[in-house]
C-alpha cells in the first residue's frame, strides 16, 4: 500500500491528470472527483475529468460538475486518456466498474493511482491510497488536500467534500462516522461557509410523483424474514411501467426498510433491462459484503450491492434469501418464513450456476 507521501510526490512530479470514477456515480464518487480535481488545478496541473455515466439529476448542482465529461469514445477523449501522466481512479477498485472507459484506461501508459475506501483492491494500480475503515473516499481526499495546504479549501472544494462524506455515511448515521469525521465536517463548514440545509435539500428533497407511487407499491409488498430481522422489497419492471418511474427514482428506498423496528438487514431487488440489481444494507455486526460477493458484487460491511445478468427475478430472490445464514451466522437459528435458511435443491442449483458464471468471468478477466 502506498504512503501519503508517495501520492503527494506523484502530484508534484506530474502535470497531466485524468480523474475518473465508477459507473452510475454517487455523491462520494463525484464529490471526491471534483474535490481532487480542484486541488490539482490549484496546484497548477492540467486536469481532465471524465466518467462512463452522467451524474444523477440530484447531483448536477455541485460546483464544477460541468467540467465532467461523459465518455462517448471520441478520439479527442481517448487521446487525453492516452497522453495523461497519471490516471486517478476514485471510489472503486475494480477495472470493470469503470464501464466503457475501462479499455482506454487499461491501455494508457499513464501511471494508475487508486484513492478508495473499499476492500480487496485489484493489483493493476501503480499507487494506492486506500483505507477501508475510512467513512468515504471523500475523507481520504480531504486528508490529501490538507497535506498539500488546508488553506486551499474554498467554498467549491468544501461543498464537494461535504457531499462525498455526507452521502456515503447516510447523513452521518453509519458506524463509520468517527469523531475524526465530525472534525473534518466542522472544518469544511468553517472554511467553506456551507449551508447544510441547502445541500441536504438539493440532494434529498427531489422526489417525483412517479417515485412516490413506486415507493407505495414497493412498501405494500415488503416482506420480513428470519424472525423479522431481514426485510426486503422487490421492484419489478411491471411496477416501473405502471408508475412511469425510472431506476433513478429508487434512491433511498432501501432506507425505509432499515427504519422498521427489529430489522437488521435490508434488501432491495430491482429488475432492470439486463438483469437484477441487489442492494444490501445492514446494521451493526450484520456484515453483508461477503453475501453480496457471493452473487458477483461486493462493497462495505454494512452497505453492498450486486448485479446478476439475465436473472429470473423470483428465483434470484429465493436464492439470495436462502443463502443468508451462510454469510450471517446470527440468522442460523432463526425462522426464515418462506426462506428456510437451508437451500432447496432448486435454489442450490441456481446459486451454484451463478457462482460458476462468476468464476468463469474472473478467470477470463485474469
Amino acid at each position: 500500500m502506498s504512503t501519503r507521501r508517495a501520492v503527494l510526490n506523484c502530484f508534484r512530479r506530474h502535470q497531466r491528470f485524468v480523474l475518473t470514477t465508477h459507473i452510475k456515480p454517487d455523491g462520494d464518487a463525484l464529490g471526491s472527483q471534483l474535490a481532487l480535481g480542484r486541488l490539482l488545478q490549484k496546484m497548477g496541473h492540467d486536469v481532465y475529468l471524465i466518467n462512463s455515466d452522467p451524474p444523477p439529476s440530484n447531483l448536477t448542482w455541485i460546483p464544477g460538475i460541468e467540467q465532467v465529461e461523459v465518455f462517448n469514445g471520441a478520439l479527442a477523449q481517448r487521446e487525453r486518456i492516452d497522453q495523461a501522466d497519471v490516471i486517478c481512479v476514485l471510489d472503486t477498485n475494480a477495472l470493470d466498474r469503470l464501464g466503457d472507459l475501462a479499455p482506454a484506461v487499461e491501455a494508457s501508459r499513464a501511471r494508475k493511482l487508486l484513492i478508495d475506501h473499499h476492500t480487496s483492491p485489484e493489483d493493476w494500480f501503480d499507487l494506492q491510497y486506500v483505507r477501508d475503515t475510512a467513512s468515504s473516499t471523500g475523507e481520504l481526499v480531504y486528508e490529501l488536500v490538507c497535506a498539500v495546504d488546508p488553506n486551499l479549501i474554498d467554498h467549491e472544494l468544501a461543498t464537494a467534500l461535504y457531499v462525498a462524506i455526507m452521502t456515503d455515511t447516510g447523513s452521518f448515521r453509519f458506524n463509520t462516522v468517527t469523531p475524526t469525521v465530525h472534525r473534518i465536517v466542522a472544518d469544511l463548514l468553517e472554511r467553506g461557509g456551507l449551508s447544510t440545509e441547502a445541500i441536504h435539500s438539493a440532494i434529498f428533497d427531489t422526489r417525483t410523483p412517479e417515485s412516490m407511487r413506486l415507493l407505495g407499491l414497493a412498501l405494500r409488498n415488503l416482506q420480513l424474514r428470519y424472525d423479522g430481522r431481514v426485510a426486503y422489497m422487490v421492484l419489478s419492471r411491471r411496477m416501473f411501467n405502471e408508475t412511469g418511474a425510472s431506476t433513478e427514482d429508487t434512491e433511498g428506498f432501501i432506507n425505509h426498510l432499515l427504519s422498521i423496528r427489529g430489522v437488521r438487514v435490508a434488501l432491495l431487488f430491482t429488475e432492470i433491462e439486463k438483469g437484477v440489481k441487489i442492494s444490501f444494507r445492514s446494521k451493526g455486526d450484520y456484515h453483508v459484503n461477503e453475501w453480496a460477493r457471493a452473487f458477483g458484487g461486493g462493497g462495505h460491511r454494512n452497505a453492498a450491492g450486486a448485479f446478476v445478468e439475465n436473472a429470473a427475478l423470483d428465483a434470484l430472490v429465493d436464492a439470495v434469501l436462502a443463502a443468508a445464514p451462510r454469510y450471517l451466522p446470527q440468522l442460523e437459528a432463526s425462522s426464515a418464513g418462506n426462506a428456510s435458511g437451508t437451500l432447496s435443491s432448486e435454489d442450490a442449483s441456481y446459486l451454484s450456476a451463478l457462482l460458476h458464471q462468476k468464476s468463469q468471468a474472473s478467470s477470463t478477466a485474469s
